[in-house]
């Protein structure tokens, strides 16, 4: 099978490995709500990640050049605090919420999970977030990370081919030797594309409880989980 070829695996991070949306309110609220300011942090959380494919995608395009995660986000924190009306917030407390990404709990299954696939694989993460935020969320949350890459590293972001296939060049491996583990479809797609194994891991509620996207795996991957502790089970860990 083609999976027996595989020698690594590299893992999208937001949303696969941790729960965004839940921390990132969680982080908001706890900075606002003594503040007296009171929105739905979660519709903030979710407002704030919509403006992250537009402002890669000017990088993508060429319009601006390359700059780290960090700096799209703090870009984009200014938007949504105009949009939710709050003001007052000191530079500080801005700069500390927008780290609040490097603070993301991680879904219950993802540390186990990845102690498991750790034993048969070395694990890298292949996110568009910056080393340092890959960093921070892996101490924060205990993720086992044997290599930080991705978007910093490959001076580009997904689903540019050059982000999947540095990560494995930077791994010493072919493309078709590295799988891609994802919630979400069209990132395994590219992944493919660029010569990748895949591995669909279903997350239902990353945006909620009325996520309408990524609910099954839409194409034919190499592999389907449940989660990563199925994940595991799946690649014999």
């Amino acid at each position: 099978m083609a999976i027996d070829k595989v020698k690594a695996l590299g893992f999208d991070v937001f949303g696969t490995v941790v729960d965004w949306r839940a921390s990132v309110a969680r982080e908001v609220r706890g900075l606002c709500a003594p503040k007296g300011i009171e929105v739905d942090w979660e519709a903030f959380a979710t407002a704030w990640r919509a403006r992250y494919q537009p402002s890669m995608a000017k990088v993508r395009s060429g319009e601006r050049p390359f700059v780290i995660l960090d700096v799209l986000h703090r870009e984009n924190l200014e938007g949504v605090l105009e949009a939710f009306g709050i003001s007052g917030l000191t530079e500080p407390e801005k700069d500390h919420l927008n780290r609040a990404w490097h603070r993301l709990d991680p879904w219950p299954d993802s540390p186990p999970g990845l102690a498991r696939l750790r034993k048969r694989y070395p694990l890298a993460t292949l996110s568009n977030g910056n080393v340092a935020l890959m960093v921070g969320l892996a101490r924060h949350g205990n993720l086992p990370f044997d290599a930080i890459l991705g978007a910093e590293v490959a001076r580009g972001y997904k689903p540019d081919p050059q982000v999947y296939q540095t990560t494995a060049r930077m791994l010493g491996l072919e493309p078709h030797e590295l799988m891609l583990v994802a919630a979400h479809n069209n990132d395994l797609v590219a992944a493919r594309a660029a010569g990748l194994r895949t591995a669909f891991v279903t997350r239902p509620t990353e945006h909620g409880p009325g996520q309408t996207i990524d609910l099954v795996a839409e194409h034919d991957f190499d592999v389907v989980a449940e989660d990563m502790l199925d994940l595991a089970s799946r690649l014999g860990c």
